[in-house]
């Protein structure tokens, strides 16, 4: 008898635990996972930033600049830098990809051999190019 009522209070004590515990994970409700979207950051043009796309204004299409493009790094001004910026071409213009900016910027040239200017940019082909603002050096690259 001793033996059976011993079980019975086991038995409620350990139902009362259940019933407990899953009375408390009733009254916090989880969050709902989010699911990272694949292939969800596509700008405005549709190019995916993930996959290395830029828009480009001269080509009129999603690029990626580090193909087929001309590399400029920083002048050397003393500090180190952890990026790059690119150049691409199309006829008697030059479109700048600049680590510094947040859009492209157009350069145009008149002829054959003369830089290409926008306001205070220069690009000039010189040892490769050397690109300027208001007369200082800022890139150059091959």
């Amino acid at each position: 008898m001793k033996k059976m009522f011993l079980f019975l209070i086991m038995a409620s004590a350990i139902s009362c635990g259940k019933k407990v515990s899953q009375e408390n994970a009733n009254t916090t409700p989880k969050e709902p996972e989010k699911e990272a979207v694949v292939g969800g950051d596509s700008d405005s043009h549709g190019c995916k930033a993930s996959a290395g796309y830029t828009w480009s204004v001269l080509k009129k299409e999603c690029i990626r600049v580090f193909e087929n493009s001309t590399r400029l790094n920083h002048a050397e001004d003393g500090k180190a830098y952890s990026t790059v910026s690119y150049v691409i071409f199309d006829g008697n213009k030059a479109e700048l990809f600049l680590d510094t900016q947040k859009e492209s910027i157009i350069l145009e040239r008149k002829s054959e051999g003369d830089s290409w200017i926008n306001g205070d940019w220069q690009l000039i082909p010189w040892k490769g190019y050397v690109l300027k603002k208001a007369g200082k050096i800022l890139y150059t690259g091959e």
